[in-house]
């Protein structure tokens, strides 16, 4: 049996802009247009749309409370509003760092992408970025404006202290059972609403892509609403390709379920600890898993032998998918990853389907202290401790 053919090249059909770009482009026809938008019948129209969504009370409140916050900020965003405290991270083409709206005071997060287009690409991508301005949902990273100055664009966002579950993955080791349940709830609910509330599948579902706050909050970054910055990007940024689905790596129509595969590959990495393909021998596992020899822990951040990036994305298109380990995991966990990681898109579960999966149903009802154990991995004090200072 011949191989699959792989394909870098990503089809310009695949990143075709959704309707609610193009209807919320139709109202940014400058990019010189202030963020102010979200001022007067338009905040109120915002947080009314809020009742519809599946929040509870606290997450509405939170909700509106950030946009009353943006509100504050009352001017376009440039680069001279800004003190900055140091990086937060970087990868898929951009740096990451936490930043100070100086005159409000607010902490934001500011991802800079350095890009190589013409004047009239950058003005797109700017108005493209505004449809951000309506994805308010409590598992989506809020969004303050975005702005072009000397060749990059700046991405202006919520900032969330614990950072990324990449991050968070590298102190814990491992992230147990329980907390990747409520993750996987918070993701679907994020790409669903995406979905559903704004026709934008996410594209780039992978662990640093996945923020935590000290509160428990989960909330999904790096959608992508803007065709012309992933058109920019594709061809220049290969590393993030190793969560794409094969779907996609062979360069063929690709849908949400393209962002199933991405998240079942990220819960294997997090629940064993390393990124699962070439998938880990025996005495990895056993060694991971506290049945081996203790001083043969191996390193969590890397995969078990070195593999050239071709090689590996030839591996995801041609080779078995990934499983959890038997025997470690319960069986419906061990289920739901199998039922993200099917190599035939038409054969993976969707969205509704993983969402009534009995292992998400089970996720949903038990309580689980996402705070604690998040300001304990990153050694953060949380925020009812700070008001008791």
């Amino acid at each position: 049996m011949s191989k699959n053919k792989l394909n870098l090249t990503l089809p310009p059909a695949a990143i075709d802009q959704s309707p609610a770009v193009a209807t919320i482009n139709a109202a940014f026809n400058d990019t010189n247009q202030s963020n102010n938008f979200v001022r007067g019948s338009t905040i109120d129209h915002l947080t009314a749309r809020l009742e519809d969504l599946d929040m509870d009370d606290i997450q509405r409140r939170r909700i509106e409370s950030f946009l009353f916050q943006k509100e504050k900020l009352g001017v376009d965003l440039v680069d001279d509003d800004f003190e900055n405290l140091g990086e937060l991270g970087s990868g898929n083409g951009g740096v990451v760092t936490k930043v100070c709206h100086k005159s409000s005071g607010l902490i934001m997060a500011r991802k800079l992408i350095h890009l190589e287009v013409k004047p009239a690409i950058k003005k797109q991508i700017i108005r493209e970025l505004k449809v951000l301005h309506e994805c308010n949902f409590a598992h989506i990273v809020g969004f303050y404006g975005a702005f072009y100055i000397d060749g990059e664009i700046s991405i202006c966002m919520e900032y969330m202290d614990a950072g990324s579950l990449d991050l968070i993955l590298k102190k814990a080791g491992r992230i147990p059972e329980n907390i990747l349940g409520k993750i996987t709830v918070a993701v679907l609910k994020g790409l669903s609403y995406l979905r559903d509330k704004h026709s934008i599948m996410h594209r780039d579902v992978k662990p640093s892509n996945i923020l935590v706050n000290s509160s428990g909050e989960i909330k999904i970054c790096d959608f992508g609403v803007s065709g012309q910055l992933i058109d920019s990007m594709a061809n220049s940024f290969v590393g993030t390709r190793s969560y794409m689905s094969p779907e996609r790596l062979q360069g063929t129509h690709y849908s949400v379920q393209s962002d199933i595969w991405s998240l079942g590959l990220s819960l294997v990495e997090m629940a064993i600890g390393m990124y699962p393909i070439p998938p880990p021998d025996a005495k990895t596992l056993a060694n991971i898993f506290g049945q081996g020899n203790e001083n043969d822990s191996p390193d969590h951040t890397k995969p078990p032998r070195p593999m050239a990036i071709f090689e590996l994305l030839d591996y995801i298109v041609n080779e078995q998918p990934p499983k959890l380990p038997a025997g470690i995991f319960s069986t419906e966990f061990k289920d739901f990853v199998d039922r993200c990681l099917r190599k035939n898109p038409e054969e993976r579960a969707d969205l509704k389907t993983l969402m009534n999966h009995e292992w998400i149903k089970r996720a949903e009802s038990e309580n689980v202290d996402i705070a604690g154990w998040v300001c304990k991995t990153m050694e953060i004090i949380p925020p009812s401790s700070l008001n008791r200072i």
